[in-house]
């Protein structure tokens, strides 16, 4: 097999300009979203749709790889899917009726090309490309265990790993390098990947990131949410499970559980915030439960107020149930400026703090006077929350309430998810008044874990076997951190200052 690969052109290669839309640090951001088509004449025009569609789930850079049988055909920019695959000679490089896609989230260090995936290996069997959600918690310990024994990493990405994993499998076949890589991995992981006339995608066995599968035509996709299936017209068929295996070829869909099986323990970040509203996760749709945790907030914590109040946009469902079980009316006062974005050229660095107002303006005529209740999705450093809530007391808001859509946030993620230190996390070194003293709100309240699960259709919490991975709220941490707990400096594989 040959690759061909078309380098960035150096405008696109060029170091994105600072987002001064929002503090970064103050939000939790998910690591990447993964596609996968098969058996369409149109693999990498639906490929770049399908990413399109999954934009939300990773800004910083995009890249498909496709293969016509004889030859892979690789296109990895720095950038939005829009900024590369929206040209058509682009897209008419990607030659086959098989590819994968994925879209990369911006977190910190150096953007380089050459963290940008797919990744692309030559094995004895053939080429290989391969597209990662989540994190490995071992990377580093496996990583310095290949160096060791001569292997020579391209880039900084603990995906890697897994094909410096395959390679050295003493196995033949490629699905049985692929299982064999993963069966030495601690993590969370959701894969497609892409070889001669197959399509493999596969989950870790406590299934925390998402993958589908959906049919169009006659060809098979897999993708992390539903949305990328509903842009180009595919049928959703179900969820590939926790554990296991999926191999698409042309005598169709085989299915393999090559892993020892783990409880259950799919993020629930991803109905909080991560998945677009319009997808459907594990069998929920997401817009529905951010409205059914808004109606248990409104429920646990209700508060005398003249309006109900959203953070734009994530925390519009969770408010509009708030506001449908309180009776207090819903009203739009922020108004979010949707076409500030990466390209903003910031004149200097004493205007940096008005990076909330670039993105959020208080609608003055709406709150002033009025008694407001606040509904975001989260609360990670605080300092958005601080700047949100100075923005309606200068509009003139006699009082001002925040509610949140999920539990204080007091802990890292360590499986694809980029968030602050701990210590740098609000709730981790404060109790609720502090952290209300701080936003600078008349009261603040948190939903319940209880709450949070009775939304999703549980009956509270279970403390000894929790149904979700809910680690980022309680420290319950459900796959090893054997880099962490060794003290390695592992958070989402920092290496070199760069970032997976």
């Amino acid at each position: 097999m040959v690759l061909t690969i078309r380098p960035s052109s150096p405008s696109v290669q060029a170091q994105p300009s600072a987002d001064i839309t929002h503090d970064r640090g103050d939000r939790f951001h998910d690591e990447c979203g993964i596609f996968g088509i098969f058996g369409h004449e149109d693999a990498s025009a639906h490929t770049a749709l399908g990413l399109h569609a999954l934009q939300h789930r990773g800004q910083e850079a995009a890249g498909i790889v496709a293969c016509d049988g004889t030859q892979f055909h690789s296109e990895r920019r720095i950038g939005l899917v829009g900024d590369t695959f929206s040209d058509l000679s682009v897209i008419a490089r990607l030659k086959g009726q098989a590819a994968i896609g994925h879209n990369r989230y911006a977190t910190t260090g150096d953007t380089v090309l050459r963290n940008v995936q797919p990744l692309f290996a030559e094995f004895a069997f053939g080429g290989f490309a391969v597209a990662h959600n989540g994190n490995l918690t071992n990377a580093l310990t496996l990583r310095k265990e290949l160096v060791d024994r001569g292997a020579i990493f391209q880039s900084t990405t603990d995906t890697e790993v897994i094909i410096h994993l395959m390679a050295t499998s003493a196995h033949k076949p490629m699905v049985d390098r692929i299982i064999d890589a993963l069966q030495q991995s601690e993590g969370a992981f959701s894969l497609v990947a892409l070889a001669d006339q197959q399509l493999i995608g596969v989950r870790d066995p406590h299934g925390v990131r998402p993958l589908v599968l959906g049919t169009l035509d006659s060809a098979y996709v897999f993708a992390s949410e539903t949305c990328a299936l509903d842009i180009i017209g595919a049928t959703f068929v179900r969820d590939v499970e926790p554990g296991e295996l999926v191999v698409i070829d042309a005598s169709g869909v085989h299915s393999m559980r090559p892993f020892t099986d783990r409880p259950r323990k799919f993020c629930v970040f991803e109905y909080i915030y991560f998945s677009r509203p319009d997808s459907v996760v594990e069998g929920l749709g997401v817009y529905e439960t951010r409205k059914r945790i808004g109606i248990e907030l409104a429920r646990e914590y209700p508060v005398d107020a003249d309006m109900v109040i959203p953070v734009p946009d994530s925390g519009t469902p969770a408010a509009m149930g708030f506001a449908e079980q309180s009776k207090i009316p819903f009203e739009l006062g922020i108004v979010r400026n949707h076409y500030v974005g990466r390209t903003f050229i910031e004149p200097g660095d004493q205007i940096r703090h008005l990076g909330v107002k670039l993105k959020h303006n208080a609608n003055r005529s709406l709150v002033a006077g009025k008694r407001v209740i606040l509904v975001d999705d989260s609360i990670v450093r605080g300092t958005t929350s601080v700047k949100i809530v100075e923005m309606m007391r200068s509009a003139g808001a006699a009082e001002v309430h925040m509610r949140i859509a999920s539990p204080p946030t007091t802990h890292s993620c360590f499986y694809g998810v980029d968030t602050p230190d701990r210590e740098k996390l609000l709730a981790a070194n404060n109790d609720i008044e502090a952290m209300r003293d701080y936003i600078g709100v008349d009261s603040l309240s948190f939903v319940s874990h209880d709450g949070l699960y009775r939304a999703m259709g549980h009956g509270k919490r279970d403390a000894e076997n929790p149904q979700y991975c809910d680690a980022c709220f309680t420290g319950d941490y459900p796959v090893a951190l054997t880099d962490e707990d060794g003290g390695a400096s592992a958070r989402q594989l920092s290496l070199l200052a760069e970032r997976a």
